[in-house]
């Protein structure tokens, strides 16, 4: 799937409705042109995503993951800072919604690469 594509945010799961998921989709794209500096996968259900920016980067991603959560129940969010200007954001779905992990590193890892 392009870049352009929902794909990860179309999961049957997600009781966001259908014409506000692109708006949130635009929210997870500037985080990651912004401020990812790295993806990992800890695990086949994780992942932790490495941030950076100003002081308000672990607000904005806190609050972005409890509007996500909020609609996708099936994410569990973590945001932890790690020291000045740098963000842990772990993101983990239990086994059943992998697909949907896969699409979000997808889209994650396409965006820095296209920022890198």
């Amino acid at each position: 799937m392009g870049l352009g594509e929902l794909s990860w945010a179309d999961s049957a799961a997600c009781t966001l409705p259908t014409s506000e998921r692109p708006l949130r989709l635009a929210e997870f794209d500037d985080l990651f042109a912004t401020a990812l500096r790295s993806v990992v996968r800890t695990s086949n259900t994780s992942v932790r995503m490495e941030l950076s920016g100003d002081a308000e980067l672990a607000e904005q991603t806190r609050q972005l993951a409890e509007r996500e959560s909020a609609c996708c129940s099936f994410f569990t969010f973590d945001v932890a800072p790690l020291d000045a200007g740098r963000v842990a954001f772990d993101v983990q779905v239990p086994a059943s919604y992998v697909d949907v992990l896969n699409g979000l590193v997808t889209r994650a890892d396409g965006i820095l690469g296209r920022v890198s």
